[in-house]
């Protein structure tokens, strides 16, 4: 076994787990889910039948990861976070061929206890405020915070907030990377 998995984690038969991976306690990966190379997934993680999660994903106590979620390489999922995947949901109405995808692209936070409501995309490096609700798609190195989740600025791939000069252009204070903003959207040059 190329992966690590605590005893008391429910590995299902028929998933694939990558070399390096991390499974904690009372953690459970159902049949037809996909987890990449050194992946850690904190206690009480579950993890659905055809979700995709990518390398060097970190997944933090607490998390359901429903199907129709593909996460990116290098994403975070903070603490206790929340995933949905029908947007109206009944007990007596079974729904299952209808559920509605949500990607989170690489490098992209999401903080402690937010909601992300399913059919949308979180952009590459987007960082998710602790608590935040998001309702629609999230740009790349978007700054969401509240409910629901408002955009209130822009980070670096590091997650620091970018301030832009009047030439729209930005430097993370930690790696020096060059941002420039153009149309409303963020690229790295």
């Amino acid at each position: 076994m190329s992966y690590f998995s605590h005893e008391t984690a429910v590995i299902d038969k028929g998933c694939s787990i990558g070399k390096g991976t991390k499974i904690w306690h009372f953690s459970h990966i159902m049949s037809g889910a996909t987890l990449g190379e050194n992946c850690n997934l904190g206690q009480n993680v579950v993890v659905s039948p055809r979700v995709v999660l990518g390398n060097n994903v970190k997944v933090q106590n607490n998390v359901s990861i429903y199907t129709g979620v593909i996460c990116e390489d290098d994403v975070f999922l903070g603490p206790s976070m929340v995933f949905t995947n029908i947007t109206n949901p009944r007990s007596a109405i079974i729904r299952r061929d209808q559920y509605i995808e949500t990607k989170v692209e690489k490098g992209a936070s999401v903080g402690a206890n937010a909601t992300i409501i399913c059919g949308n995309t979180i952009g590459s490096y987007a960082l998710i405020g602790a608590g935040t609700v998001i309702t629609k798609p999230v740009k790349p190195y978007a700054l969401m915070v509240g409910n629901p989740g408002k955009q209130l600025g822009w980070v670096s791939e590091y997650g620091h907030r970018l301030n832009f000069d009047n030439n729209n252009r930005a430097s993370c204070p930690e790696s020096n990377q060059e941002y420039k903003l153009e149309n409303n959207s963020v690229y790295k040059l």
